[in-house]
């Protein structure tokens, strides 16, 4: 139906669910929650006055101070010229919903300032019920609002589709970017252009971001290696950790608040926080050097993949083992988006690599795994590279007894299947080019040999009609061979 008819009919549902008489139907989720958070917090839906304005000079200080001023300029290019043209205002609010810009339409204006669709006016849930901006920054997410979902009556002339936006430091709530206007100017992409304005902005805020961390860690780097081989950190004020050196492990960001001079990492280790001029070190007093821990890797075979650490048997997930196999197959590290890439393909995401990693460093322990990149800092072996360093040296029969079957036969991670693959098409080829009847025996005698109808042909052709094996041989090409 057309906007108007779409109005008539949230009107009539309006006034049935606020009526006193019973409802036929009730307005969608996200509206019926919306109004139930408004209606808690007191809002009359016949509310007349305007809501709360603040003060020029108040206004001012706070766009001045406020994180959204520096994308400005990036949705102005996004939103206001769209919104200019198609009789919409856009409108950018902080976290509690007070609108520091608003730009767009003449005439629109004029009929938002008789709503005190304002700068300086606050549009959160609690001041003046359901509306774009104040439910997207409530509910946490993009929404559209159109006339009779907006609690408040004197607002049923007005369509508004808004999107939260985050810091990219903490990921907290810092604002909202809306688009208003209207009855008549409802768009279906209304929502879908708020939303793309919105990560448009976090982009930019998370260049921002890289750009300040880099300077900070070039200008403080210098206290970080004033440390010698000692453990510690570079922390963002924040309290990210932009840098580490010679640490165990550290979370991606450490709690700061408070200004407290030592803090607990989690693991029984306190550390002490010196404040800088930017950001903050962090250092373990009377911490151990030059110990390392050691890390031992069964990843070969159809068994439960083990990590033995200092002498104890840890039991592996598949996805656990398929991150530490990569890992010891790449010593220099790998980012999150490497791992992702080389376990998921282009399907992954880095968060779940990250949430992965954090439970892999909290069920090892302290000393095993780093970050910046993600790589391996203990005494590291592994059965894998074992193997592929006796196949290299040519120590066939060493590799035959390492070699206990594929490498973690049931991952279907990209990497790891060409990883496998190679592994056992080189040591296949190393054993049948030795011409070492024994040898090829004993690869036929592994999971990954047994099948294979060229193994069996080779030893079919070497073996005498005398030896002892040759009828399981003969037996075993019948029967690939059918």
């Amino acid at each position: 139906m057309d906007a108007a008819q779409e109005a008539r009919r949230l009107s009539e549902l309006y006034d049935e669910v606020l009526g006193e008489g019973p409802a036929s139907a009730m307005p969608r989720p996200l509206v019926a929650e919306s109004w139930q958070r408004s209606l808690a917090a007191s809002v009359d839906p016949e509310l007349d006055a305007p809501p709360v304005v603040v003060s020029a000079d108040l206004l001012e200080t706070l766009r001045e101070n406020h994180p959204l001023r520096a994308v400005l300029p990036v949705l102005r290019e996004t939103l206001t010229t769209i919104a200019d043209e198609a009789s919409h205002i856009m409108i950018v609010t902080d976290a509690q919903g007070l609108i520091l810009w608003r730009e767009g339409a003449a005439d629109v204006r004029r009929q938002a300032d008789r709503i005190a669709l304002s700068e300086g006016a606050v549009w959160a849930e609690d001041a003046i019920g359901t509306n774009g901006m104040g439910t997207a920054l409530a509910a946490d997410q993009p929404v559209q609002i159109h006339s009779a979902e907006h609690l408040v009556r004197r607002i049923h002339a007005w369509t508004c589709a808004a999107a939260p936006v985050h810091d990219p430091d903490t990921g907290k709530l810092i604002g909202a970017v809306d688009v208003s206007g209207p009855l008549r100017t409802v768009h279906p992409a209304m929502m879908a252009l708020v939303t793309a304005a919105a990560q448009l902005a976090e982009g930019q805020l998370r260049v921002r971001m890289a750009a300040a961390d880099e300077q900070l860690r070039a200008r403080n780097m210098r206290h970080l290696t004033a440390l010698g081989d000692a453990p510690g950190a570079l922390l963002t004020p924040t309290g990210r950790v932009l840098a580490v050196q010679p640490l165990a492990w550290l979370p991606d960001r450490l709690d700061i608040s408070g200004g407290a001079e030592r803090i607990e990492l989690g693991d029984g280790r306190e550390a002490v926080v010196e404040q800088l001029d930017e950001g903050y070190l962090l250092r373990i007093p009377g911490a151990v050097r030059g110990h390392r821990r050691s890390l031992r890797l069964k990843l070969l075979g159809s068994g439960q993949p083990i990590a033995v650490v200092g002498g104890r048997e840890i039991a592996l997930t598949l996805r656990r083992a398929e991150v530490l196999a990569l890992l010891l197959l790449h010593p220099s590290g790998l980012t999150a988006e490497q791992l992702m890439l080389q376990l998921y393909g282009d399907e992954g995401n880095p968060t779940t690599v990250r949430a992965e990693m954090h439970r892999l460093r909290n069920l090892l322990g302290v000393g095993i795994l780093d970050t910046k990149p993600y790589r391996i800092i203990a005494d590291v072996s592994g059965d894998v590279t074992d193997v592929q360093a006796a196949v290299r040296r040519g120590e066939l029969p060493k590799a035959l007894d390492l070699y206990a079957g594929p490498l973690l036969g049931r991952s279907d991670a990209p990497a790891l299947r060409a990883e496998r693959d190679e592994l056992d098409a080189t040591l296949r080829s190393a054993v049948l080019d030795s011409g070492d009847t024994d040898l090829v025996w004993r690869f036929a005698q592994t999971t990954t040999g047994a099948e294979d109808l060229e193994v069996f042909e080779a030893l079919e052709r070497a073996l005498p009609s005398t030896d002892h094996r040759r009828p399981a041989v003969t037996a075993r090409l019948d029967r690939l061979a059918r």
